[in-house]
């Protein structure tokens, strides 16, 4: 028979109880953990990855085009389009000091219109990572245009503008699959039918990020 819930619809911190921890990678951006725990009175065995949690950006123009940059990337051989995106630096960095960062490096771009679009965690059955997407609006080109990292994977960056409903299409059609594109593009449908009221401050708390950080889910870089 199916299990009906009827308590409130919210996402609710509740950590099993923990019989063991060990790292058994440390990486340069995540670490890997197993954990034994107890989940509903039975003792498992999980692998997580220790993610710092990262902010993407959508940034919409005056004719709501949105900017995707095309990026290769290695774990699945193939390029994706992407919203501007990048992981925090380290566990005390602000996550609009980054997106204004990523913007630039990304796509030579910066905006003075900032809000938050949509938080979600990307992977929760395996990863702590959580991500922000950021509305980034009123767009002018940055004096000193985009910014080379020297990553292989950021050396070419080409961008279009697309259309923010025929990008909807493409996430639909599942010719897009980024997941801060279509989280991103998705929710920007949604808030532009509702006249952009649901967003928040740039600045708003971001709750699963506390929480992640009380946890031990952020590894120090």
């Amino acid at each position: 028979m199916t299990e009906i819930w009827h308590g409130p619809i919210r996402d609710q911190w509740q950590p099993a109880p923990l019989v063991d921890q060990k790292v058994v990678h440390r990486g340069g951006k995540w670490n890997v953990v197993v954990e034994t725990a107890i989940i509903s009175e039975q003792e498992v065995r999980r692998d997580i990855v220790v993610h710092p949690g990262a902010v993407a950006i959508v940034a919409l123009d005056d004719s709501d085009r949105i900017f995707l940059i095309r990026q290769y990337r290695q774990a699945i051989g193939a390029y994706l389009f992407e919203t501007p995106a990048g992981l925090l630096d380290d566990s005390a960095e602000e996550p609009l000091t980054a997106a204004r960062r990523e913007l630039v490096e990304e796509t030579g771009l910066q905006a003075r219109s900032w809000e938050v679009l949509v938080d979600f965690l990307n992977s929760p059955g395996g990863s702590s990572e959580a991500i922000r997407i950021y509305l980034a609006r009123d767009l002018t080109e940055a004096p000193q245009g985009r910014m080379h990292t020297g990553e292989a994977e950021e050396a070419e960056l080409p961008g279009v503008w697309i259309d923010l409903e025929q990008a909807g299409d493409l996430v639909l059609s599942g010719e897009l699959n980024n997941p801060t594109t279509v989280v991103g593009v998705l929710a920007a449908l949604v808030a532009r039918r509702d006249n952009w009221s649901t967003l928040r401050p740039a600045h708003a708390p971001w709750e699963a990020r506390d929480r992640l950080h009380q946890l031990g889910r952020l590894p120090l870089r």
